[in-house]
């Protein structure tokens, strides 16, 4: 149910360290002394810091891969805010040279590895640097992200609505359904007010795609993890499907909260049995209502 995107400038400052650079073949440097080399360079607007950028990187020292984005996210791009982080070292800190690209940019980043960071990669040659490949895929604005967001989620809902239409009458379910496009069957009802907004609950839960995987629950052992979940109801710290269904239910309820990707995670799947743009069924009880 939880979602976290950490910066692309924040993931590449731990992995870059600090340090300073000397500049050679084909390489410059940012004012903070942060060293570059443009490898493809397309016409377009430059991303400034508050765009929604898509990329792929590769972080490398020496020879050994220490992380390709192609492979977390099953070869898509990644979507992020561009950011600046205040506590970062700017002579290691790629933000400026990612507000010189445009769509269908590519550059190496490169830094010597200090002695903290040498610490840790025991393996890395003495001759062996930090190198950060970086494929800029796409710039919005957040005004245009957010437009182009709410047009792909509402046909994405509309997608949804239908595969959950059949899906009931196939199996003999009748849900009710909110202005969301959010179903739910209550199997047991509970007693008191509902939950809201700012309360803290406590639920046991189990979680499935609509073809019948299981991929999580605080029931099943083999998840590791068998205490109920508590979180804080509508402050987002669950996916959007999560905070409408729970405020539907009392204490002591039990309910299936049929979910389309929209309120779930999109096309961003945090999960290998998660597909993008998959509709999930959670089979909750809320436990509690602090």
């Amino acid at each position: 149910m939880y979602k976290q995107i950490l910066p692309v400038a924040a993931m590449a400052t731990i992995l870059l360290g600090a340090a300073s650079c000397k500049s050679n073949g084909g390489f410059k440097k940012t004012k903070d002394g942060v060293e570059y080399n443009i490898v493809k360079d397309e016409p377009g607007t430059p991303a400034k810091i508050g765009d929604i950028i898509q990329c792929h990187y590769i972080i490398k020292v020496g020879d050994s891969v220490m992380i390709d984005s192609r492979k977390m996210n099953n070869g898509e791009p990644l979507e992020m805010p561009l950011q600046q982080n205040p506590g970062a070292n700017k002579a290691a800190d790629p933000t400026e040279v990612f507000t010189m690209l445009s769509a269908g940019d590519s550059v190496v980043i490169r830094t010597e590895i200090d002695s903290m960071a040498r610490k840790q990669l025991t393996f890395a040659k003495p001759e062996d640097k930090i190198e950060f490949q970086f494929k800029m895929v796409s710039v919005k604005t957040k005004e245009q992200y957010e437009a182009d967001l709410k047009a792909k989620s509402a046909a994405q809902t509309e997608t949804d609505d239908k595969i959950l239409t059949e899906y009931f009458a196939k199996n003999g379910i009748t849900a009710q359904k909110t202005a969301s496009g959010l179903y739910y069957v209550v199997t047991k009802p509970g007693t008191g007010a509902n939950a809201e907004a700012g309360k803290t609950v406590k639920v046991n839960y189990t979680g499935k795609t609509i073809d019948g995987t299981v991929f999580d629950s605080n029931l099943d052992p083999q998840f590791q993890h068998v205490e109920p979940l508590e979180f804080g109801l509508g402050q987002r710290q669950v996916i959007p499907g999560w905070d409408e269904g729970l405020a539907l239910l009392n204490k002591g309820a039990k309910a299936t909260l049929y979910i389309p990707s929209p309120l779930a995670y999109g096309a961003q799947s945090p999960n290998p049995k998660i597909p993008a743009n998959g509709i999930l069924i959670f089979d909750v009880e809320l436990l509690d209502i602090k």
